[in-house]
């Protein structure tokens, strides 16, 4: 196929070059063709790729030879009356190709189990929904169980004990019988066991091993909220949002490469590097409109109250009502890095806490969150962004930790962030958040007076202000959840509990809670606003 008969839609392999700097050949998909100065250039989505790899690449960088032209699709009107039509995919015809094939195949149905009597019940807990009326759920009592001296170890491994629980969780799954639990060797070394009583059916969702299992109650992603903060609705998306539109962003001492769509006015989509002002986030068209700008802007931080200061870390609270243009600014800044939260200029029903690094120039930004005022399903956080400058240096979890710091001294209640989760930044670092912040509190429990000391799911969820939901869902991600002889065990085995020590060795950033000096407001009140 020629060059020129390559349009939008087609697929086709794309060189490109690996982590390993490897030339290699993916299925792209050919979003927008433009030309300059009589040179063609194409904006290609690699199938399967993250959105951020997004690129326009030239014709050199095409197979030509295995091109895969859209079908076009009949028009046929909709509900409302309007014709609908979309250029179909190679990938929607064969899905449709196949599905109109098979009832027709061989006009027999498939082979089915043979007939008989039907299957007993399953050897496992029963997955489905709790049954009998809806009632408050029981704790989960963990025992801690300290070595006997036959099984004591040496002094560098302290941490072989076991924890029990003796009564069943919310969301964990009812066992058929009951049996006391123990310490079991496994691959040669003790794990800590914990054990429990069969108690209510458990919902099939709530321990998904899933790396975002906490965004859908049925093991599949979930539609994003359609009310909230800043929550994209994907339905309609069109050609336009799905292709980047900035090429590079100076931020200060940083040049940034956005990874996603953001509505920056069209007059700046063309420029070669858009230049914002790293304190009040404006934007302009030049270094010059830069330069000027800075010779009246007297901002050395964001605008807001100061809330938190240790060392060189900061936060500011700022209020979406009082300070309407440099939310605004912000808004459009995240939405160049998360892909899935869109942008509503009615910033009024939202705070944003700005993390800021100090230095003799003033205040930098480093990340934020972002909250909405009277949350009516208890998220304490809407968006949260770690720029790319300041990302694997553990800014993500001191971000996390102060918004739940603040749920906790504020609300005084759990919260959990609103879902979907980013693909590659939130639902990771949450992720570990919520596993190291669990991990610590079962580790650091002690013996007191030959007593083995008990726990509840509810009092680590108060502990740490982590939903009992995400507490299960977490404890069935770290693979600790397991049925051993008619009961629920939780199992910490070595590699669990040597992996937890290394990782907190490198966690060097932590909230102090002394530190955190503000007056909360009562949002349910309008006049607050």
């Amino acid at each position: 196929m020629a060059e020129g008969e390559v349009s939008e839609g087609c697929r086709l392999p794309v060189l490109r070059r690996n982590q390993d700097n490897e030339d290699e050949w993916p299925l792209a998909e050919i979003l927008s063709v433009k030309d300059i100065s009589g040179r063609k250039l194409f904006y290609v989505h690699y199938i399967d790729f993250n959105k951020r790899l997004d690129e326009w690449v030239t014709h050199d960088r095409l197979d030509l030879k295995r091109v895969q032209v859209p079908r076009k699709e009949a028009k046929t009107p909709t509900k409302n009356g309007l014709p609908g039509s979309r250029p179909g995919s190679p990938d929607r015809d064969t899905r449709k190709s196949l599905e109109l094939a098979l009832p027709v195949a061989s006009g027999k149905s498939l082979p089915g189990p043979p007939p008989g009597p039907p299957p007993g019940p399953p050897a496992g807990p029963p997955a489905g929904p709790p049954a009998g009326p809806p009632a408050g759920p029981p704790p989960i009592t963990l025992r801690l169980h300290l070595p006997k001296e036959s099984e004591a170890e040496p002094p560098l491994r302290p941490t072989k004990r076991k924890v029990e629980v003796v009564s069943p969780a919310t969301p964990v799954p009812a066992p058929t019988e009951t049996s006391q639990a123990s310490v079991f060797p496994q691959n040669g070394s003790a794990r800590r066991a914990v054990a429990a009583q069969p108690g209510r059916k458990r919902k099939s969702a709530c321990l998904g091993t899933d790396e975002d299992s906490q965004d859908s109650s049925d093991g599949a992603p979930s539609a994003p909220r359609m009310t909230g903060s800043l929550v994209s609705d994907r339905s309609h998306d069109d050609i336009v949002t799905r292709m980047k539109n900035i090429e590079c962003i100076e931020l200060g001492r940083h040049r940034l490469k956005p990874w996603y769509f953001s509505p920056y006015p069209q007059e700046l989509t063309g420029l070669p590097v858009l230049y914002l002002c790293e304190f009040c986030l404006k934007y302009g068209h030049s270094l010059r409109c830069l330069q000027r700008h800075l010779t009246k802007c007297d901002l050395r931080h964001p605008p807001g109250n100061e809330i938190y200061r240790k060392g060189t870390i900061s936060f500011f609270e700022i209020d979406g009502r009082k300070n309407k243009s440099y939310s605004q600014n912000l808004c459009l800044l995240a939405k160049c890095f998360l892909d899935h939260k869109t942008l509503y200029y009615d910033t009024d029903p939202f705070l944003f806490y700005v993390m800021t690094e100090y230095d003799c120039k003033g205040f930098h930004i480093v990340g934020y969150f972002s909250k909405e005022k009277e949350s009516t399903e208890d998220y304490n956080v809407a968006c949260i962004l770690t720029l790319p400058p300041y990302q694997r240096r553990g800014y993500g979890k001191l971000l996390i930790e102060f918004s739940q710091l603040r749920a906790v001294k504020v609300e005084g209640k759990t919260g959990t962030p609103e879902k979907p989760l980013s693909d590659l930044g939130a639902a990771l670092s949450y992720r570990s958040y919520w596993s190291q912040t669990i991990l610590e509190i079962l580790m650091g429990l002690k013996a007191e007076a030959g007593e083995r000391p008990q726990i509840t799911i509810n009092e680590i969820s108060e502990i740490t202000s982590i939903k009992k939901e995400d507490v299960i869902s977490t404890l069935q991600y770290l693979n600790l959840i397991n049925y051993y002889k008619g009961q629920y065990i939780l199992t910490l085995s070595e590699d669990i509990v040597e992996g937890h020590e290394r990782a907190m060795l490198k966690r060097l950033l932590r909230i102090d809670a002394k530190c955190l000096h503000f007056t909360p407001k009562d949002w349910s009140k309008r006049g607050k606003w």
